[in-house]
């Protein structure tokens, strides 16, 4: 069977997403968050155009489906990964993927409040594995939230958390079913890249570009082609062949590689609570989200 395709889809979605909060936070060493997040998303919005004009599928939405894309552009791009960009100025990496871990819990909670998802015994425990490993992270760094940019930091996290949480929630909830992903995403891509990059120009206290180094430039065109173009793409094929539930197991995967690149290049310490705390986390959603077709194979329907 030739599945290399789909082993490159799933091995591109685990080492790429694992590498995106590394690269956010090598990024934001010389340049402004909402630089990094602006350009970001502005840069893989020209890419998908320019995809788009190949393809000739370059068209208007239409003011309705564009207003979907805006609040789903909003939620994932702008407060999702821009509060993310921006926490890192002041926390590490591996604590920003680690808390990021969180975001199917709070999912999972508003899909209940919203009558999506049941509640559960199982999800009770994963709940509360979950909030142990939360607890575990700061156990002895409860003096660090003293630290105004720390406490903003985590803040931003958290913010970050809510909105991927309700931008995954708001499409469960009108159950929009994308016909041409590459479109919509150029129209999501533009829009948060126009949001942030005035974010930057507003809020930033400094943007003097020829201080911008090299490598955090670098690490900014990586997060555009692959953490925002490739990945994704990437992301939607391995749907195609697999069931959602086991593309999501990638989730944990990518957390586990970030804190280990995370460890070993930007040599942030990793303790033995931080470790117990991951452990916590990941097997609290995985007991959340399991699903008897994780170990299934899914039939694809033409």
């Amino acid at each position: 069977m030739k599945n290399y395709k789909l082993t490159l889809a799933i091995l591109t979605v685990a080492i790429v997403w694992g590498t995106t909060f590394l690269s956010i936070r090598v990024a934001v060493e010389t340049i402004p968050a909402w630089f990094v997040a602006g350009i970001r998303q502005f840069l893989a919005a020209i890419i998908m155009l320019v995809i788009l004009f190949y393809r000739k599928e370059f068209k208007w939405i239409g003011w309705k489906n564009l207003g979907y894309q805006i609040i789903f552009s909003t939620l994932m791009l702008v407060i999702a990964n821009g509060m993310t960009t921006v926490a890192e100025e002041t926390v590490t990496s591996s604590l920003a993927s680690l808390m990021s871990a969180c975001s199917p819990i709070a999912v999972f909670l508003g899909s209940v409040a919203f009558g999506l998802q049941k509640f559960s015994f199982r999800a009770l425990i994963g709940i509360i594995l979950c909030f142990s490993g939360i607890l575990f992270i700061f156990w002895d760094g409860l003096n660090d939230l003293s630290n105004p940019d720390y406490l903003m930091g985590i803040i931003f996290l958290f913010a970050a958390i809510l909105g991927w949480a309700s931008g995954t929630i708001f499409t469960k909830k009108l159950n929009l079913q994308s016909k041409n992903i590459t479109l919509n995403l150029f129209y999501q891509f533009l829009f948060a890249g126009v949001v942030q990059l005035c974010f930057a120009f507003l809020f930033s206290e400094t943007y003097n570009f020829e201080n911008w180094s090299i490598k955090s430039i670098s690490a900014m065109l990586y997060l555009a082609v692959f953490g925002s173009v490739a990945a994704f793409f990437a992301f939607h094929y391995a749907l195609t062949k697999i069931s959602p539930v086991q593309v999501s197991i990638l989730a944990y995967i990518n957390t586990i590689i970030s804190i280990f690149l995370s460890w070993l290049i930007l040599d942030e310490k990793i303790s033995a609570k931080f470790i117990i705390a991951a452990v916590l986390i990941i097997a609290g959603v995985f007991i959340i989200n399991y699903n008897p077709e994780l170990f299934k194979r899914k039939k694809v329907e033409n």
